[in-house]
């Protein structure tokens, strides 16, 4: 009679017969209730979930921190110039970690201080983000606006932005609320217009909305895989209290706003003169939230970004470091790859002088050193790994007869 008691027994928590599972142990307190080998293993599985997401939560240590000094000689390795920036970024960091070491009884709650970083394109925005996560014990993640528009239309949820950090963290969410997120090109959501009320501007002032919660601190549903939300999909709950929000945009043509707020005159679309009169006197370095406000920026956002630093425009010296200095400078990369096939690559001083020069009339500023080394580079890359040569030179004369025929604008008579 037992017997067929037992062969009729069934797990409790998944309802698995007795016949389907290794083994089926009762319950020493209830008559007729068991459980499967397998609803054990998958509880043991979720303990030890919870003990390592516990392990996660505990605070902070500062004695591991660094210090925004060794924060600030660490960029200065990767990061020619742009010394005001790497400074407010170091002490942003050095903040960050110390919000995460706080006490939570503490009586004193220390808001958040998110950053904003305007500069022209090229000056090291991105690279200051990418250059700071490589020290960082926290995680980290570069995410872009532009894709984003306001929910229930074609493009990203703003709250995919939190699904790249879910990923860096492998979805420990305790991990990931101690994190820090570089958005890019967030000027690509300035509002279109100066009045909000004549159409629904999805895209700019839709997307800035729904930004302020995240930036303020909330519980954010987040869709584990990015994309759209639906109703059927399983959320994971980020709280957004402690994560430390970096925001970059060009803002091309905030020098503009800037003049007017300075009372200077820069007239029109801006003629040749007008142009290199703002470059020379670097109006970006008298930005405010007024001119972000301007822009297109609504009061709001700006309001939850109260850090706001620039980046210089880079002059010829500042290039001309940036080619050879950095740990990761463009030639050292061209070195390497040489080197990987047997070859000792060296350009001549002149050959760097027109490179640098040639940046600074496209006016690309340290990108365009990439785009204009490569056009130089091309058929030697192509030809020497075959030649069998040892050293490969690059002189001015051969820099400047490859840049004529990739038929970039350039003075032939140079």
């Amino acid at each position: 009679m037992a017997k067929k008691k037992t062969e009729q027994a069934q797990c409790s928590f998944c309802g698995r017969p007795a016949d389907m599972a290794d083994v089926l142990v009762p319950s020493a307190g209830a008559a007729g209730v068991y459980i499967c080998s397998d609803c054990v293993e998958t509880i043991n599985g979720i303990l030890h979930d919870y003990k390592e997401q516990a392990k996660t939560a505990e605070p902070t240590k500062m004695d591991s921190v660094p210090k925004p000094k060794e924060i600030y000689d660490y960029l200065n390795q990767y990061v020619i110039g742009q010394d005001e920036a790497k400074k407010y970024l170091s002490v942003a960091v050095y903040n960050h970690y110390k919000r995460l070491a706080q006490d939570k009884n503490d009586d004193v709650d220390i808001e958040k201080s998110n950053v904003i970083l305007v500069g022209p394109t090229g000056t090291g925005k991105t690279l200051l983000a990418k250059t700071i996560a490589r020290m960082l014990d926290v995680p980290f993640t570069i995410v872009d606006a532009t894709v984003l528009t306001q929910a229930g239309y074609v493009g990203e949820d703003i709250e995919s932005l939190l699904t790249r950090l879910l990923q860096v963290a492998d979805y420990d969410v305790a991990k990931a609320e101690k994190g820090i997120v570089f958005i890019d090109e967030i000027d690509k959501i300035a509002r279109k217009g100066d009045n909000p009320s004549i159409t629904r501007d999805v895209s700019g002032e839709g997307v800035q909305q729904g930004l302020l919660k995240l930036l303020e601190g909330s519980v954010v549903n987040v869709p584990p895989q990015g994309g759209r939300k639906h109703p059927e999909q399983r959320m994971i709950p980020v709280d957004t209290k402690n994560i430390l929000f970096i925001c970059g945009g060009a803002f091309d043509g905030i020098e503009q706003k800037i003049a007017h707020r300075l009372n200077t005159h820069v007239v029109g679309y801006s003629t040749d003169p007008a142009r290199q009169r703002v470059q020379r006197e670097n109006y970006l370095k008298f930005v405010a939230p007024q001119d972000l406000k301007s822009f297109g920026l609504i009061p709001e956002i700006i309001g939850r970004l109260p850090i706001l630093t620039n980046l210089e425009p880079l002059d010829r010296d500042a290039l001309r470091r940036v080619l050879t200095e950095p740990k990761n400078a463009i030639v050292r990369q061209y070195e390497k790859l040489f080197d990987m096939d047997g070859v000792k690559l060296e350009f001549a001083p002149d050959a760097l002088d027109l490179i640098v020069d040639k940046a600074i009339e496209y006016k690309l500023g340290a990108r365009g050193l990439r785009s204009i080394v490569e056009t130089i580079m091309i058929d030697s890359m192509f030809d020497v790994p075959s030649s069998g040569v040892k050293t490969f030179t690059v002189t001015r004369d051969y820099a400047l007869e490859k840049l004529q025929k990739a038929n970039f604008e350039i003075n032939k008579t140079e």
